[in-house]
């Protein structure tokens, strides 16, 4: 089911199994996915990464990554761009930015139990009844839907990371991070770059993200910064020596010492194993 507005307004949500599975792969500009697997065992590479993905289990996924399906039993799929509905934009309304969608290097995988199931199906089953009104109220009603849909996500999200012990003011503070870390990752490296960007001490950024349990907000950066590496190294032809300097390396030396303490592999090596 799809709806193309006036202004190339696009959202689809389709039933997905091993007939249409090429259906996850596709990338479109601009145009943010949702993975709602409803059945065991689906067997999905991410950026090279293999995952598996069982029943009722979400992961919320953007243009820049990049998907293969090794087995795929059934899914969901919701799919949507930006004219339809800017998370960016709109991120007062459902609260995801840098969380479900552009945040750095971490991927967020959730899991819906009974209670977000309820909400969940419901808000997908009007998604899909609201494809046949076809009148001047269709698109704000199926923005709704994805809206609500996207707030049960961001709940299920605060809930499974911890995020609950930190204040409100700390939970922004995260996600604008991660979501600077995304937009800036090329050309900022240190905690000190993204701390002036957001009026605060690195301490408080450091503190924060110890509230969290997880890593430390210059792992979150190098992170980031190492996966575009293996995305450019993997999926261009581009020489090192530029892929070093398009994310912000000044010569082939830095970036290779850089690489290989991450990865454990010079940025050859990785590229002549892949």
């Amino acid at each position: 089911m799809k709806y193309i507005g006036v202004q190339n307004e696009y959202f689809e949500i389709q039933k997905v199994d091993h007939t249409n599975c090429h259906l996850l792969e596709e990338t479109q500009k601009d145009v943010l996915k949702l993975f709602w697997f409803t059945s065991d065992d689906n067997r999905v590479t991410i950026d090279r990464e293999h995952y598996v993905f069982n029943k009722n289990e979400i992961v919320c996924l953007t243009q820049f990554h990049k998907i293969n399906h090794l087995h795929v039993n059934t899914v969901n799929l919701l799919r949507f761009n930006r004219q339809f509905y800017c998370v960016l934009d709109h991120d007062s309304e459902v609260g995801c930015k840098g969380i479900l969608y552009y945040g750095a290097a971490k991927m967020p995988k959730l899991h819906a139990k009974e209670t977000h199931l309820d909400i969940l199906q419901t808000a997908w089953h009007m998604a899909s009844l609201e494809f046949e009104m076809n009148d001047e109220l269709q698109q704000e009603m199926l923005q709704m839907m994805l809206k609500r849909i996207l707030i049960l996500c961001t709940r299920m999200y605060r809930q499974q990371n911890a995020d609950e012990e930190l204040s409100i003011e700390q939970h922004n503070l995260v996600r604008e991070f991660n979501f600077l870390v995304e937009k800036h990752f090329r050309t900022k490296h240190t905690v000190v770059a993204y701390a002036e960007l957001l009026f605060k001490s690195p301490k408080t950024i450091s503190n924060t993200f110890k509230k969290l349990g997880e890593k430390t907000p210059l792992q979150f950066i190098q992170e980031r910064i190492t996966l575009e590496a293996k995305r450019l190294l993997y999926y261009t032809d581009k020489d090192i020596s530029e892929i070093g300097y398009e994310i912000g390396f000044p010569d082939i030396q830095t970036f290779s010492r850089f690489f290989k303490k991450q990865t454990g592999k010079s940025p050859s090596d990785f590229r002549n194993t892949v």
